[in-house]
Formats: C-alpha cells, sequence, structure tokens
C-alpha cells in the first residue's frame, strides 16, 4: 500500500489537491495524508505584539486549521479513501519535508496557485521549497481556472 502526503493551504487550490488525491488514492491504492503548517506570527520590532497576544494568535490559528482539516478529511471519506490528518506549527516547507520523511511518503501531491515568478521571488513558494528538499515524486495539481 502507497502513501501520499496531500499538503493542503485551504485556499482555492485545496480544492483541486482533493479531487487530485482521492482519485490518486483509489488507483493505485494509496493511503492519505492530508496536512497542514500553521507558521506563527512573526515579529519583527519591539512595538510588535506582545508574547500572549502570539501565542493567543497562534492558538487560533492551529483550531481553525484543525477544524478545516476535519472538513477535508470528511471530503476523502465522502469518497471512501482511508486518509488521516496531521497539523503542525512552523515553517511549511521543513514541516512538509520532515512528516514526508517520517511517514516514508511514497508521493505528495501539492497545489500550484499559478503565481508569476516574481511573486515566487518576492513571497516564496511551498511547492518550489519542497520540490527542493524532497524525498520523493512530487504531484503538482494546477490551479483551478473556474
Amino acid at each position: 500500500m502507497k502513501t501520499l502526503l496531500a499538503p493542503i493551504d485551504f485556499s482555492q487550490a485545496t480544492n483541486a489537491v482533493l479531487e487530485e488525491v482521492s482519485q490518486l488514492a483509489k488507483d493505485l491504492p494509496a493511503d492519505v495524508i492530508l496536512m497542514h503548517s500553521t507558521q506563527p506570527p512573526i515579529v519583527t520590532s519591539d512595538f510588535g505584539l506582545a508574547v500572549e497576544n502570539v501565542q493567543e494568535i497562534t492558538s487560533v490559528m492551529a483550531k481553525n486549521a484543525e477544524q478545516q482539516l476535519a472538513h477535508s478529511l470528511g471530503f476523502m471519506q465522502e469518497r471512501d479513501v482511508k486518509a488521516r490528518i496531521h497539523h503542525c506549527n512552523g515553517s511549511a516547507v521543513t514541516c512538509i519535508v520532515e512528516q514526508a520523511k517520517q511517514e516514508n511518503v511514497d508521493y505528495f501531491v501539492m497545489g500550484s496557485h499559478g503565481h508569476t515568478e516574481i511573486y515566487d521571488l518576492l513571497v516564496g513558494s511551498t511547492t518550489h521549497g519542497v520540490l527542493k528538499n524532497a524525498p520523493c515524486p512530487v504531484i503538482i495539481t494546477p490551479p483551478d481556472r473556474d
């Protein structure tokens, strides 16, 4: 049995990833790990958020992520796909690659937002970071054009 890791960020790209990974899981067959990484807010000055505020914001973000992951898990279960969820706190690329190594993942299934090269250069791209560090093949779904 193969294992697929599908990092999702709850953007519009998530629907395409869920559709693709559910179909691949049936075709292979494979188990699916739906994963989300929550990165705490970055404080850049002394006038930034207080430590208590950062902890509260991080807690709310994690709770929201858990709820959205549970919803995505329901999507997989409706399609009779064996899946589970994983949530971590930290850099998305680091969390995704580490989880893949721990789980001995066979494939990543990730979304592409279709940003320009300039956007990716300035802001960064999780998909690009995973591609550079992936311990296994990466399947990239294009952004939903609708």
